[in-house]
């Protein structure tokens, strides 16, 4: 054959790297397009199993191997990968839910989750009610033959109740009704959610990648696990439909930040509680939110359940004295704590939050405007130091 031309000597060019080659970091491969080796290997059958490839979007071997690596940090049989932690809720109330169908959610579950229930679900022909994640008892009372899907959320997201975790899915053990747990808090490491006692344990749980597994605040993606295959594979069903995939770039990322999760995890919880508690004897301060300081809401669970670790949030009510605007400025006066969302990053976040239009809990929260902290990785004495002069600026202008 002539010559070809340069574009396709580039396409088409002979040379492969010889194999042999192994290093630490996980190889990066991206490709929409997969190669088969011939037209019969086109056709051969290819479940979507994590052993086989067909298309990019798929899978890939860098993905494949970071979705094997959630599986083994959940202790579960099945992961898929999705390119958000909303991505992943979606996944699980789309994937087992059917018209006709009814969800329970908590009342303090993370807003895009509530949203959803109220907003997307309804138009599947999906009906949904909240009920008090503190309640095992009014739970189960609520369960109904339309019941098939109980979301969990340890620990609710802002107000940071724990829940009767071992209470509510006993009840839904016994009724046949499946529980989807939002583990990004725990992240595998504070409890498991597949063993939380004896024969006790979630059917599926999803986690925000976003958060501890990737720790740099530069990634979106989230997963969902299972052990059961028959529900991995509904799921998977409704995850190839939605056509989920994943930036290997981004895949790399969280591959490259999962030795260390263990060690941010804990670092940020000893902070994390060190703080709270000097937040709790500070005279602004009405109630300090996180579920290892006894008399917060939920804690007496939490000790049943993942006294192993508390993740790095909490929140404060601040006395009803002060005013929205007056908090607002507090947060504004803050040096070392970013404003914005999501967390578990290298930088410590701050966000005032108006639950008042959210929550239809028996109030167990003290009346006043709340502040979220999402802790992270600077010196506790540094980030307790901008705390004291940021309130002493509140108490200034009280």
């Amino acid at each position: 054959m002539s010559k070809r031309a340069v574009s396709t000597q580039q396409i088409h060019h002979p040379y492969r790297a010889p194999e042999g080659w192994d290093a630490h970091p996980v190889g990066v491969f991206k490709a929409s397009t997969v190669l088969f080796k011939d037209t019969a290997d086109l056709h051969t059958y290819r479940p979507r199993d994590g052993k086989s490839y067909r298309y990019g979007l798929h899978g890939t071997p860098t993905s494949y191997t970071l979705a094997a690596r959630i599986a083994t940090l959940e202790t579960a049989e099945h992961c898929l990968l999705v390119p958000s932690g909303l991505a992943a809720v979606t996944l699980v109330s789309l994937g087992l839910l059917r018209p006709g169908d009814e969800v329970l959610v908590p009342d303090n579950v993370y807003g895009q989750n509530r949203y959803l229930s109220e907003s997307l679900l309804p138009q599947f022909g999906i009906t949904h009610r909240f009920y008090d994640p503190l309640d095992a008892a009014g739970l189960a009372a609520m369960l109904s033959p339309k019941t098939k899907l109980v979301w969990l959320e340890a620990a609710g997201s802002i107000t940071l109740e724990f829940p009767d975790v071992l209470g509510i899915v006993a009840a839904c053990k016994q009724q046949g009704v499946l529980t989807a747990m939002d583990n990004t808090w725990g992240s595998g490491l504070a409890f498991n959610a597949f063993e939380l006692a004896p024969g006790l344990g979630v059917d599926v749980s999803m986690q925000a990648l976003t958060k501890y597994a990737s720790g740099g605040a530069d990634v979106l993606m989230g997963s969902v696990c299972t052990r059961d295959l028959a529900l991995h594979e509904r799921l998977n069903h409704m995850h190839e439909h939605l056509g989920y995939g994943l930036g290997q770039n981004d895949v790399e990322l969280v591959l490259r930040a999962l030795p260390t999760l263990e060690l941010r995890y804990r670092a940020q919880d000893a902070t994390t509680r060190a703080l709270a508690k000097w937040m709790q004897a500070r005279p602004e301060v009405a109630q300090v939110l996180h579920p290892a300081l006894a008399g917060s809401p939920g804690h007496e669970y939490w000790l049943q359940t993942s006294s192993a670790g508390a993740a790095c949030l909490f929140s404060v009510i601040f006395k009803p004295e002060y005013s929205a605007a007056q908090v607002d400025a507090f947060v504004d006066a803050l040096e070392l704590f970013g404003i914005g969302y999501s967390w578990a990053g290298p930088m410590s976040l701050a966000v005032p939050y108006d639950m008042s239009r959210s929550r239809a809990l028996p109030s167990k929260l003290e009346p006043g405007r709340i502040v979220r902290f999402a802790l992270g990785l600077e010196d506790v004495a540094d980030l307790q130091a901008d705390l004291a002069q940021a309130l002493s600026q509140l108490s200034a202008g009280a």
